[in-house]
């Protein structure tokens, strides 16, 4: 009697080889940084106008804390005593 035996015929061609570690590594980090930029745009129309306000406001925020003099805080002072 004939028996169908994976291990007698064809076993080699079920065999799945893994990836080299660095070359998995970098998949998934590929994956990830893809994951990442496709949540930040999720919900927004125009994701090049989002970017240059932020560039903006980010300009606007250095500007503004260069101009201020050394010593200002801005904030509440404490006086112990």
């Amino acid at each position: 009697m004939g028996l169908c035996l994976p291990c007698l015929g064809g076993a080699a061609d079920d065999v799945v080889e893994t990836p080299d570690p660095d070359l998995k590594r970098r998949q998934l980090a590929e994956a990830a940084e893809r994951r990442q930029q496709e949540s930040s745009s999720r919900g927004v129309k125009n994701p090049s106008s989002v970017e240059q306000k932020k560039k903006k406001k980010e300009e606007m925020e250095r500007l503004t804390t260069n101009l201020e003099p050394p010593g200002t805080g801005g904030g509440l002072r404490w006086q112990v005593g």
